[in-house]
């Protein structure tokens, strides 16, 4: 190494370590260093850490930007209620610029003029949310258009979508971002809107209970109208009796603004309550390129309905099972029933493309579980 390699790893090792000595752990609480949310994000600097007091936190939203920060609930989960309060006529929380962790906060109650409030508006840079619930907002999170944004979900609950069609409100709508990933985390209860709605160039779903359940009344269960490269592992969808609509998995229903498109779904398991007949997965062939590429392997789905109709591509282990299949859809339990006989239907690990062979599964109420491996595995999202 020469001498000017040297001195340019000496100083970024000494920024780094000034960096550190110069963060801050700012107490957010009647206790704390500041009274309020808002003057913690005032007052924070990159590499600090913002540690919000349980409790109930009224109208006290803020504005995050251009920071590398970590904002994290202590004990039991803050509650963040809107009562009518926004930043920037937006959301709870506006975050923009900068990088980002959000861990174990509540957010309740968005509502702003346009009727796109959210509990987070993220708009640019990167952003993790793990822990969190959203409940009652026009939008959980919602993302601007940022082809370079990131946003990593975890852990987490969206539940309980106002009562209103206009606009139409969704648990979670990702715009034109980089990328997005789900995992571990619960969607329910949605209303007219879409429980996930992404029009991200690359969309992970990995090991989520996606189920509207018998208080919901959503649209689609999972919305990628912008097509893109799309994958869906492990997950429970489940579409209610009172839907909006037939479809549950619906991709490229506005055309493609990517110019990678492919659709993967692999050992989910898809549910369709009530007697409408469902429409399990559709593409709008017409309005994707003729290059794009589907692969469905070793799903499960049971209900009334169509599966592959009009889609070309690879399906391969994907079988209609009865309702009676599933140990018990009152507790959310779909693991297949000890006497199902498809617990007998396997197919080889090592004739699966590594990336496709389940190595978590969901776990009530949230999260997921590393699962063995195993030379043969089941269908659906559970093993």
């Amino acid at each position: 190494m020469n001498r000017s390699a040297c001195l340019w790893g000496l100083l970024f090792a000494l920024l780094t370590v000034h960096g550190v000595l110069q963060a801050a752990v700012i107490r957010v609480g009647p206790a704390g260093d500041v009274g309020s949310i808002s003057a913690a994000a005032q007052r924070a600097k990159s590499g600090d850490i913002i540690e919000i007091s349980s409790g109930e936190w009224h109208a006290d939203v803020a504005l995050w930007d251009n920071k590398d920060i970590t904002i994290r609930g202590v004990g039991v989960r803050p509650v963040l209620h809107a009562d009518g309060k926004s930043m920037e006529g937006k959301a709870i929380w506006v975050f923009r610029r900068g990088n980002y962790i959000v861990d174990n906060i509540e957010f309740r109650g968005a509502r702003v003029a346009d009727g796109n409030g959210a509990g987070i508006r993220f708009e640019s840079g990167k952003l993790l949310v793990k822990n969190c619930h959203f409940v009652d907002n026009e939008n959980g999170i919602l993302t601007s258009n940022n082809n370079d944004a990131e946003l990593i979900i975890e852990n987490s609950l969206f539940a309980k979508a106002p009562h209103h069609e206009r606009p139409l409100p969704h648990l979670l709508y990702v715009g034109r971002i980089a990328s997005v990933k789900i995992s571990g985390s619960r969607f329910h209860s949605g209303y007219a809107g879409h429980l996930i709605k992404s029009r991200a160039r690359d969309t992970e779903i990995s090991y989520n209970l996606i189920f509207d359940g018998p208080t919901g009344a959503a649209s689609y269960e999972v919305d990628l109208p912008n097509a893109g490269n799309a994958r869906l592992i492990g997950n429970v969808i489940g579409q209610s009796a009172q839907t909006k609509n037939p479809v549950m998995v619906a991709y490229g229903a506005e055309g493609s603004a990517w110019p990678n498109n492919n659709l993967v779904m692999a050992h989910n398991t898809l549910l369709s309550e009530g007697s409408r007949p469902a429409w399990f997965v559709r593409v709008w062939k017409n309005r994707v390129p003729r290059e794009f590429k589907m692969l469905a392997l070793n799903n499960l789905y049971s209900g009334l309905g169509l599966f592959n109709y009009g889609i070309s591509g690879v399906f391969d282990g994907n079988w209609l099972v009865p309702y009676t299949s599933f140990q018990s859809w009152s507790t959310l339990d779909f693991r297949l029933a000890e006497d199902s006989v498809y617990r007998q239907v396997m197919s080889s690990a090592s004739d699966i493309d590594d990336s496709l062979v389940p190595k978590r599964e969901f776990k009530l109420p949230l999260g997921t579980v590393r699962i063995g491996q195993y030379g043969r595995i089941k269908p659906g999202a559970f093993q």
